[in-house]
């Protein structure tokens, strides 16, 4: 399975966007922080960049990536609204949401080390896309583990679940209340330049 291993700070900065962004709230780079001028950018460089952002934060890979705009195009409603949706739905996504893991990396290793369950069912596929009523919780098993006792703890840290979800109070467990729309993702996100990227 590909990977993304390119450092987060260095990659938040040259993509325009905060770490905190990414679940790394203390994560900073003072390397070249000069500021320089640069030039303007072309209109293909800055499709390029909002599609290389998208990617970076979610982080799935190109071919991957194309295919949740292929599959976007053919719904109804918006192309750039449909494929947000599409990538806030996936399962690695939703551990990192409901607050079950700190960023998205470690929801995905979490979620390939078949931490979860979907429904009662064992999942360890990270782009496995919930549905409304999906009830996502930790396993049985898993809950004894020191990374998850101290996410209900008194010491258990604050989460901001979108509207979308809803997570138990001292419980290991969400549930999928409707699906996302574009006002429950906010990231700085253009994803009009992104279908303009693809539609060439």
């Amino acid at each position: 399975m590909a990977k993304n291993m390119q450092p987060i700070a260095k990659r938040c900065k040259a993509l325009g966007i905060s770490p905190a962004a990414m679940g790394y709230a203390k994560k900073n780079t003072e390397r070249n922080s000069g500021n320089q001028m640069r030039k303007k950018k072309s209109e293909y460089a800055l499709q390029l960049q909002e599609k290389q952002k998208v990617k970076f934060v979610y982080g799935i890979m190109e071919k991957q990536f194309r295919m949740y705009y292929e599959k976007a195009a053919r719904m109804q409603g918006k192309t750039g609204e449909e494929m947000l949706s599409l990538l806030e739905r996936r399962l690695d996504n939703v551990v990192y949401r409901l607050g079950f893991a700190m960023t998205r990396r470690e929801a995905r290793q979490l979620v390939s080390h078949a931490h979860f369950t979907v429904n009662g069912v064992k999942v360890n596929i990270p782009s496995y896309l919930v549905k409304v009523g999906d009830v996502i919780e930790v396993k049985e098993a898993s809950r004894s583990s020191v990374k998850f006792k101290r996410l209900l703890g008194e010491d258990a840290p604050v989460v901001l679940v979108p509207q979308w979800l809803e997570r138990e109070k001292n419980a290991l467990k969400g549930t999928v209340t409707r699906l996302p729309v574009r006002e429950d993702i906010d990231l700085p996100i253009e994803e009009h330049l992104i279908v303009e990227f693809y539609s060439k």
